[in-house]
């Protein structure tokens, strides 16, 4: 038996729970498949010794994957924030997620193709709109509603003026 963490996200899925935590490990940094764990007896969504939990972590964050079937969605109301170095690094998780089945959302959102949004956010807007320079902040903040994946270089000259 694993260690059993005593806080963890748990993502329901309608099958796909091993797929996704294989894509979050190889994209994201600090991230791991831990236990796959079989379903003992067959259940509403699926039978003995399919998937039903995989154990993972997503850059630190314990997660437990559950194949529970098509009962219920994601939502916008839960999102990974990713806050990235540079346009390179945000490029990089942007077209990873939205390369791999996902969808574009605005200002920084995208969801991955099992529905899990993400927010992949540079850290130079979250210093841009929390300047106490309040009137670059609402530059940036305006900039930024404008887009779907940030643009440094345009969150950086809307804070410039």
């Amino acid at each position: 038996m694993t260690k059993i963490a005593k806080n963890t996200v748990c993502l329901w899925y309608e099958r796909d729970a091993e797929e996704a935590a294989l894509f979050y490990a190889k994209t994201f940094p600090d991230s791991s498949v831990g236990a796959v764990h079989r379903a003992p007896g067959d259940y509403p969504s699926g039978k003995q010794g399919d998937v039903l939990t995989v154990e993972f972590t997503v850059m630190g964050i314990p997660c437990l994957g559950l194949n529970g079937g098509p009962a219920f969605k994601h939502n916008e109301a839960f999102s990974f924030q990713v806050a990235t170095e540079d346009q390179a690094e945000t490029d990089r998780y942007w077209n990873a997620i939205v390369g791999n089945g996902g969808q574009e959302s605005e200002c920084g959102w995208c969801k991955d193709k099992w529905g899990i949004s993400w927010q992949i956010t540079p850290i130079a807007l979250t210093k841009a709109y929390t300047s106490s320079d309040r009137s670059a902040a609402k530059r940036a903040f305006d900039a930024m509603m404008t887009m779907k994946k940030i643009d440094v270089a345009a969150i950086e000259a809307a804070v410039r003026g």
